[in-house]
């Protein structure tokens, strides 16, 4: 824009330079070639006011501080797009930032029509591919990075000149917005840089699990493993642009209303879900679980679980549900030759039958395990820790896949070495079962 007011007989003068597009009686929209070409001719070290004569422009007519200051504009714009920043039409020309009064002919009016249209098609077409990445449920709304990626998409392909108010209007953003995104082009490169470098190790450790882990698991696997220290919330994010999710658990309501069919000789709640006392193998919580292998055949796990460190102390796999599959597993829990029983230790289930005989009651005291508790009736959250540690291990274990008892065992006992020395939890502050053991007792 300038303050020089062009008469009709200069008006026609220069818009018969075949260097300019478009002149009004405040303004010269010049060719994109010959910005290139003049551009480069200042790089070379020829001056401004030089290379407007040169090309056939009357300095006296146009001004004299004229073509210094489209030289600076346009050897920034050069720098920072190239040869592409003059043919997109970055700066938004031919506007004069005052509402036009003028009356708009057909070719605008079908002009316009055709960018809005063409706008549109791009929304629709990017709405339609965000709806097969997107959750269900989701809001398909179009963010504000996305429409101005979606304008200048439209721009590079349809080529339409001096419109970028226009696009603006139809896509309800700001022009200055525009302008502001188009300028941190290399900020936002350099971080898709740093997103692609995180979800290389972020990949790494979510295959390891074979996709069974969500981001804190990944945030503690990375730092201990990798050395890598990255912010759960930055993981989540990168999880979730490149459509990393981890197989989760559905809540069963069924669970929390079942009742229990064993009244007799249950033991009071002592427990009172007070599960960690911070004191290594002074609460043991014990259960039993159901596993499905091969074509529908059972399976049953009996597993006993440190209140404190959270460390499978010994666990027993059996296809029948009678009384030995609770005995052996207090058996191999007495053989470790790490355990000591707590003076105050006491052993915590639910009121199942096994829990609630006589048979294995006698046992706990004559193993030196004084005090017994149960959960209330039909309440799985009064021992939640072994619900939770069996669900885990149901998502992270295929039994389906499994084709005899012997192969459910083997992943079993890969499983709990997997768990008590490698796996990492948050509340253990980032240790493992066996390291947060030995953080207890040195403390």
């Amino acid at each position: 824009m300038t303050k020089i007011m062009f008469t009709e007989a200069q008006r026609k003068e220069l818009a018969s330079n075949p260097n300019v597009l478009k002149v009004t009686d405040r303004s010269i929209t010049y060719a994109p070639a010959f910005k290139v070409k003049a551009v480069k001719e200042n790089q070379e070290g020829k001056s401004p006011s030089h290379i407007f004569v040169d090309h056939g422009f009357d300095v006296a007519m146009i001004g004299a501080k004229k073509p210094k200051e489209c030289l600076k504009r346009w050897r920034k714009i050069f720098h920072a797009y190239g040869e592409d920043g003059f043919y997109t039409e970055r700066r938004g020309k031919g506007s004069t930032g005052r509402p036009s009064s003028k009356h708009l002919s057909s070719e605008d009016q079908l002009k316009k029509a055709e960018a809005r249209i063409a706008y549109l098609e791009a929304e629709l077409g990017f709405c339609k591919k965000a709806r097969r990445t997107r959750k269900a449920g989701e809001e398909e709304e179009i963010t504000t990075s996305e429409k101005f990626q979606l304008m200048e998409r439209v721009l590079r392909t349809h080529s339409f000149p001096h419109m970028i108010r226009y696009f603006c209007e139809v896509a309800q953003v700001s022009r200055s917005g525009y302008y502001n995104w188009l300028k941190s082009e290399g900020a936002r490169h350099q971080k898709e840089q740093k997103d692609e470098a995180d979800y290389e190790i972020i990949k790494k450790a979510f295959d390891r699990r074979q996709g069974r882990v969500g981001a804190l698991p990944i945030k503690m696997m990375v730092e201990n493993d990798e050395h890598v220290v990255m912010n759960h919330k930055r993981i989540r994010r990168i999880m979730k642009k490149y459509n990393l999710r981890c197989t989760i658990r559905r809540a069963n309501p069924y669970k929390q209303i079942a009742q229990a069919t064993q009244e007799h000789q249950t033991c009071d709640n002592k427990l009172d879900r007070h599960f960690d006392h911070e004191v290594p193998q002074r609460v043991l919580l014990t259960d039993i679980t159901y596993l499905y292998y091969a074509k529908g055949q059972k399976a049953y796990l009996s597993a006993i679980k440190d209140g404190a460190t959270r460390e499978i102390l010994a666990y027993y796999l059996s296809t029948s549900l009678k009384m030995d599959i609770v005995y052996t597993t207090l058996d191999k829990l007495m053989a470790r030759e790490d355990f000591v029983p707590h003076p105050d230790c006491l052993i915590h289930s639910d009121q199942g039958m096994h829990y609630t005989h006589p048979a294995f009651q006698k046992k706990v005291k004559d193993l030196g395990l004084l005090r017994q508790s149960m959960s209330r009736r039909g309440n799985c959250w009064d021992n939640a820790p072994m619900e939770s540690f069996f669900g885990h291990m149901k998502d992270d274990i295929n039994f389906k896949a499994c084709l005899s008892l012997s192969e459910v065992q083997q992943a079993i006992d890969e499983y709990m070495d997997y768990y008590n020395n490698h796996r990492y939890q948050w509340s253990l502050q980032k240790m493992t079962p066996a390291q947060y053991r030995g953080h207890l007792i040195a403390a």
